[in-house]
């Protein structure tokens, strides 16, 4: 059928046709948003999940909404070796200056605006990847002692405070979190604490894998509190046949029914694999409906372009050692791998793979689900580490 006008779209982060499945979590964070703008106490939420479970598209999605109501939004994703603050500085100064044009008096918002410019200063100092150009001016003793954890109280309390006066919300959209420096977490964790103590309209939205729950409270013991974490998995058949389904109706495409179940079988359900399967199956197919022949073409298709692209970039971070654990956890079986096994197929001992396996997960490609147990980071990568390493 006609690519050109092929409705799926498998992507870092691009809004999916039909959103499928996550309807409660959306209105769970539109209630604690709106909850914020009205005055009232709420908790900010960081989904945690595996790779291709629509984290960063739910952030997308859910940054959107909340601009469409007026709320002030600043989103980021944390890519490694970058510091929070060189991440915060230019869209929070974006943020200001929305915040500056809705202010009734605009000494209000230029006073936030030299907190912003007195925390470059002082950033700049401790941190070599700052790179600002714009002379903001300084508020002297705002943001300004080069401490991250007592400047970042400072900022956030002065940008609180002038977004409650215009009754909106700062909503910060925080991707890949688990990347955040754990003294860095510690410091903006602290910041939004201090602003729900105050009922300050200051929160965070945020995402990363499953190993964040555990940093979060290694930053700061009082993050299970401040927080929730809804657990972001595979759609439910239903809502994955949604996802596939209505899309093609649409543009009055249907499938046959073993098509629809050999897609769910392949893909477990995960969301970005349902858009690599129905855009292949969608190319693949002559005509509708779609067929279980068609989809099995599809699947020769998808798994070929998976191990070119979204699979291999991850594999060639890797060392030859990671390599080799990673190979020895696809090797015993589809879950969570104990430390133990892993080592004893590696023929070492634990205590000498320990750091290879702390190294795998700070790169975030396999989390601890419970002590002692390993498991990827990545759905269906260990049938990718078969057929890359087959021995």
């Amino acid at each position: 059928m006609d690519p050109r006008i092929n409705p799926y779209a498998p992507g870092a982060g691009t809004i999916p046709p039909k959103l499928a499945g996550r309807d409660e979590l959306i209105e769970k964070t539109s209630i604690s948003l709106h909850r914020y703008r009205n005055g009232l106490s709420s908790r900010g939420l960081i989904f945690v999940g595996l790779r291709g479970v629509g984290k960063t598209v739910l952030l997308t999605r859910i940054a959107l909404d909340a601009e469409a109501e007026g709320l002030v939004v600043v989103s980021i994703e944390t890519p490694e070796k970058r510091s929070l603050p060189a991440l915060l500085i230019p869209d929070l100064r974006i943020a200001l200056l929305k915040l500056d044009r809705l202010a009734a008096a605009g000494a209000a918002g230029k006073k936030v605006l030299r907190a912003l410019g007195s925390f470059v200063w002082a950033m700049k100092l401790k941190y070599s990847d700052i790179e600002f150009g714009v002379d903001l001016g300084n508020e002297p003793g705002v943001a300004d002692s080069g401490d991250l954890e007592n400047d970042l109280v400072s900022l956030f309390t002065e940008v609180g405070q002038l977004a409650r006066q215009r009754k909106t919300v700062l909503v910060l959209c925080v991707d890949e979190i688990q990347y955040i420096p754990e003294e860095q977490f510690a410091a903006l964790i602290m910041a939004l604490h201090k602003c729900s103590q105050r009922q300050l309209p200051v929160t965070l939205i945020g995402a990363g894998l499953p190993q964040l729950v555990g940093q979060a409270g290694r930053a700061k013991s009082y993050a299970e509190r401040l927080f929730e974490y809804p657990d972001i998995g595979p759609l439910s058949k239903d809502a994955a046949c949604r996802a596939l389904e209505i899309p093609a109706q649409h543009l009055s495409i249907h499938y046959e029914r073993k098509a629809i179940d050999e897609i769910l079988k392949q893909t477990h359900c995960y969301p970005y694999y349902l858009q690599e399967w129905g855009k292949h199956s969608w190319n693949s197919a002559v005509k509708s409906p779609i067929t279980l022949h068609d989809v099995k073409l599809a699947t020769d298709v998808a798994i070929a372009e998976l191990d070119t692209g979204f699979f291999r970039v991850r594999f060639d971070r890797l060392t030859p050692t990671e390599k080799k654990y990673l190979r020895a956890m696809a090797e015993l079986k589809d879950g969570p791998c104990r430390s133990g096994d892993i080592a004893q197929l590696l023929k070492k001992d634990v205590q000498s793979v320990a750091p290879v396996r702390a190294n795998l997960i700070k790169k975030g490609m396999i989390f601890s689900p419970s002590h002692g147990d390993n498991k990827f980071t990545v759905p269906l990568f260990e049938g990718y580490m078969k057929r890359v390493m087959p021995l």
